[in-house]
């Protein structure tokens, strides 16, 4: 059979409402219908993407997996058909904090002088990918390793870590820190689109208090009000310079990617010229 977009929009609608009957209100169409619709899609697919074995419906590893894929085509069908989007449609950017650091507003400022007819737009989306696989952005700029299926990247730079600190703290005093200056104390961990995990230590010698949070303007007001200390890129200090912190180079930390990513075979045609003209601002 033909899989059409419906199919699409009623799988992700079971799996943000959790049960067929909200799901089917939500589209206003019957439960049974509802459930004919997923099931055409799992068969097609060969997956079993919904575990329905209790009340509250559970995806499954291949629901889960599929969920990214349905969100970007969905999203991706709806750009194409936006009213006037056959003109220059804007570039959407994503970034999770920091974006390219200092080299931002250069790479805005040249794109606007090179490239006037694309709006280029710099989204921050606290996602682990920007966005990106949920449609919101055409390119994302991100640190990190990138392991999500459908994702191309290309490396742009390497960042070195830093400490980051209460203007108070007691570590303030040292012009530069290692990991085992931090592990006696809480370190902030942005478990969303952070780079940093207790991997980051060693096993025998990992701190023991951790202050998890979900973005990153929370991850700056933990460490400022003294709770603990986090460990970010060297794009952090010139990004959130505020009077309450204090950022140390951290010397024993690996260094960390910073790549530009896109949807492989969703992408938008300025995508290359976006990757070349940061290269050269790079460069520069």
């Amino acid at each position: 059979m033909t899989i059409e977009l419906r199919h699409l929009r009623a799988f992700l609608a079971i799996a943000e409402e959790g049960t067929i009957t909200r799901a089917a209100a939500r589209l206003h169409v019957g439960h049974p219908a509802l459930s004919r619709t997923l099931r055409q899609l799992e068969s097609h697919l060969g997956a079993r993407l919904v575990d329905r074995s209790t009340h509250h419906l559970e995806l499954t590893g291949e629901g889960r997996a599929f969920r990214e894929r349905a969100r970007a085509a969905v999203a991706a069908v709806e750009t194409a058909l936006e009213p006037g989007s056959l003109g220059g449609r804007p570039l959407r950017l994503g970034h999770t904090w920091a974006a390219l650091g200092d080299h931002t507003v250069p790479l805005l400022r040249r794109w606007d002088e090179t490239r006037p007819g694309i709006p280029l737009e710099l989204l921050r989306v606290d996602d682990r990918t920007a966005g990106l696989t949920q449609g919101k952005v055409d390119a994302a700029l991100l640190r990190g390793p990138v392991t999500t299926a459908g994702i191309r990247t290309e490396l742009l730079l390497r960042e070195e870590r830093v400490v980051v600190m209460a203007a108070d703290s007691p570590l303030a005093a040292f012009p530069r820190l290692t990991l085992a200056d931090l592990a006696p104390h809480p370190i902030a961990l942005n478990t969303v689109s952070g780079t940093t995990t207790m991997d980051l230590w060693p096993p025998s010698a990992r701190p023991t208090a951790t202050v998890e949070v979900t973005n990153t303007d929370e991850w700056l007001i933990a460490i400022a009000a003294g709770r603990a200390v986090g460990v970010s890129t060297s794009a952090t200090p010139s990004t959130h310079a505020r009077p309450s912190l204090i950022y140390r180079p951290l010397l024993d930390a690996p260094a960390v990617p910073v790549v530009l990513a896109w949807r492989d075979g969703l992408a938008h045609p300025a995508v290359p010229d976006l990757l070349a003209l940061t290269r050269q601002i790079l460069a520069a």
